[in-house]
């Protein structure tokens, strides 16, 4: 779990979003988070203390004298374990508060006696009017100025019925956010370009030729290499996945397209991963209207043409990234990973067998490389994506 053992103080300050705060505190949880809830009196009036006890599992705090806290310092108290201070929503005027250093309530008070180092984050909620207006904007430079993270604020429509920039954003996007901020910035001020996903070659309109590559260890692999810091740009064939936050995404479907793309952004790249499970051929006589079945059944002939080996081309660059393919085998894996490290001549060649792992979320990966090979155990694709993020960049220094 993305987040096993680690303890959160989430807090609540006023606003319509306190909604999402729900569903943000069982997203914590389920990632593997001890929850602490801490309410502002503001919050109270758009979602109870009650819920989120139910929620959380733990007491809900709200006042600054709770009797509950034996020293009566829950300011104090209820920092000095947690590992993170996450404020969703966080109402302009917290942010005031935040900024200024004002700690008339508990959460605004416990906020500015946390341990140095201890990581805030906050999420901001409010109508279009009061995010643009420049009190708030300068707010919010000087809480970046402090190092306070800003999550947000998202755009879209608004409780108050207008429509901009304002909007507290999902808890999904705030749980990778969260998750992001405890990643080390392992790839700082690295650019990485990396491909997934299967490509799909037309047979006529309505048919083609793909794969099974579901694209879950690319987009785990764009995820992990943005959170370690990254400038990330990934291109992707055709999936059902979301793209990771703060990635930018190339879509294609074809074989020569995710080449062209590559080959347009690859410049100025340090890594480049090809991940995706490029078509080796194509077909060259596609019909431009759809195939028709004749009487006698008769199945057409199709002709195919080697589509470009992409990796090999970019391992041929003058000025290559740090290039690192991968090969999805049937057999013989570690024969077959060796031998195309050498024919790619790549520096690092990650291999797993298939297709039994093919659309899971689950993987097995070996690590070829000049000096042998290294196997990374059974894991769910997430944590393997890490790990070979961290080998990447250990390879990269």
């Amino acid at each position: 779990m993305d987040l096993a053992g680690k303890k959160i103080l989430l807090g609540l300050s006023g606003g319509i979003a306190c909604y999402k705060a729900a569903e943000l505190t069982r997203a914590l949880i389920k990632a593997g988070a001890s929850v602490q809830v801490v309410m502002t009196d503001a919050a109270t009036h758009f979602i109870t203390p009650v819920t989120m006890q139910a929620l959380s599992g733990h007491p809900v705090h709200t006042d600054q004298w709770d009797a509950r806290i034996a020293n009566n310092m829950a300011h104090i108290d209820l920092t000095r374990s947690i590992d993170a201070i996450v404020i969703a929503p966080c109402s302009a005027d917290f942010m005031f508060k935040l900024a200024h250093g004002v700690c008339d309530d508990l959460l605004s008070t416990l906020c500015l006696a946390r341990p140095a180092g201890t990581p805030l984050l906050i999420a901001p909620a409010m109508n279009v009017e009061m995010w643009q207006n420049p009190a708030t904007r300068r707010n919010a430079a000087l809480l970046q100025q402090d190092g306070v993270a800003l999550l947000g604020p998202g755009s879209g429509d608004q409780a108050c019925g207008e429509t901009g920039p304002g909007r507290m954003r999902e808890p999904a996007q705030l749980l990778e956010a969260v998750i992001a901020s405890f990643q080390p910035k392992l790839l700082a001020g690295k650019r990485l370009l990396l491909t997934a996903g299967p490509t799909f070659e037309a047979i006529d309109p309505v048919r083609g030729i793909t794969n099974l590559s579901s694209g879950k260890m690319g987009y785990a692999l764009a995820r992990a290499a943005q959170q370690a810091g990254a400038e990330v740009t990934l291109v992707s064939g055709p999936t059902a996945l979301a793209v990771p936050d703060h990635v930018r995404c190339i879509p294609v479907q074809t074989a020569l397209q995710m080449h062209a793309a590559v080959m347009a952004h690859v410049a100025g790249q340090d890594v480049f991963i090809a991940v995706a499970a490029v078509a080796d051929w194509r077909v060259a006589n596609a019909s431009a209207t759809k195939l028709k079945k004749n009487d006698a059944g008769d199945a057409p002939q199709l002709q195919f043409i080697a589509n470009p080996d992409i990796l090999a081309e970019v391992a041929a660059l003058p000025q290559r990234p740090y290039c690192v393919g991968f090969a999805a085998e049937s057999d013989h894996l570690e024969q077959n990973g060796a031998a195309k490290r050498l024919k790619k001549n790549v520096p690092l060649l990650v291999g797993n067998i298939g297709p039994d792992t093919f659309g899971q979320d689950n993987n097995a990966l070996v690590l070829f490389d000049e000096h042998g090979y290294l196997s990374l155990p059974p894991a769910d694709k997430h944590t393997l994506a890490r790990k070979l993020i961290a080998e990447i960049a250990r390879r990269l220094h």
